[in-house]
């Protein structure tokens, strides 16, 4: 009994955020997790481990510089810790490293939300449209930026209650440059889906303006060279911070069912399984 109850405090699902905001993104979503009897973990990127206050008043030197290579190496030594290979849940950026962190064999299974593009993905007019907004306040890949209200309220919450939006763009923090021009380039998100055995779940919002689901169906086609079971989802209605939504308890639950369905179960529940009870 005391090996179970040491099991039960393992983390069985890592998030992983984007840009622009902290692990407090996922403070909703992961809650349908949680009543399920997963235990969770969400890490922030290095340098944002800091009140948003703060972060906002001033942010850490060094994030400006931050690489998605340094963001996927962080993320890869905490799964690496863990004594189970984890659940992975990506978000946005997040969901691009979810991708890096399967490539190299980290993760039981992987569940990308509106994932940023990795090497050689081609972007769609909605896409491209968006990322020369966003990338318009870039001032240099060794400095931070905001995104900018009016980009924030159309292409990234735009089926969001404008109260909604503005309470949440009054908490985001700087993002580092360096990423959106490694994005722009491919540089460090080169993966090999052929290299990834873990299974992975990539779903869209109808609504994304910001990584529109063509993006999202193109990541899906080339992911499916993987021999691990790769399945697309669209979530209607949503926008790309889909994780804010009120609907969003319905795309973490068809989260939870696809994992479940892929053998990705609390330990509780596999211990009463084993003992035969209900």
């Amino acid at each position: 009994m005391q090996h179970l109850n040491e099991s039960l405090k393992q983390p069985e699902v890592v998030f992983i955020h984007g840009a622009w905001v902290t692990p407090s993104c996922w403070d909703a979503f992961r809650r349908p997790f949680e009543d399920a009897g997963f235990q969770t973990l969400a890490p922030a990127w290095p340098g944002l481990d800091k009140p948003e206050a703060e972060l906002r008043a001033a942010p850490d030197p060094q994030l400006g510089a931050l690489s998605v290579g340094e963001i996927t190496e962080h993320y890869a030594q905490i799964v690496a810790g863990l004594d189970t290979p984890p659940l992975l849940v990506g978000h946005s950026f997040g969901g691009l490293v979810v991708q890096l962190l399967l490539a190299r064999g980290l993760g039981a299974a992987g569940a990308v939300l509106s994932p940023a593009p990795f090497a050689g993905l081609w972007p769609d007019p909605v896409s491209f449209g968006s990322a020369l907004l966003v990338g318009a306040g870039w001032r240099g890949w060794s400095q931070t930026y905001d995104v900018a209200r009016d980009v924030f309220d159309t292409r990234v919450a735009n089926t969001l209650p404008p109260d909604t939006r503005r309470e949440i763009y009054d908490r985001l923090v700087p993002s580092p440059g360096r990423i959106y021009g490694e994005a722009a380039v491919g540089l460090g998100t080169f993966l090999w889906p052929p290299a990834r055995q873990a299974p992975l779940l990539l779903i869209a919002a109808s609504e994304d303006r910001l990584v529109a689901p063509a993006l999202v169906y193109s990541a899906w086609l080339w992911q499916k060279l993987a021999p691990a079971r790769t399945d697309y989802d669209l979530a209607e209605g949503l926008c790309h911070l889909l994780i804010y939504e009120q609907k969003g308890k319905e795309v973490a639950a068809r989260v939870i069912a696809w994992a479940g369905e892929n053998g990705v179960i609390p330990p509780a529940a596999s211990f009463r399984n084993t003992a035969g009870l209900s």
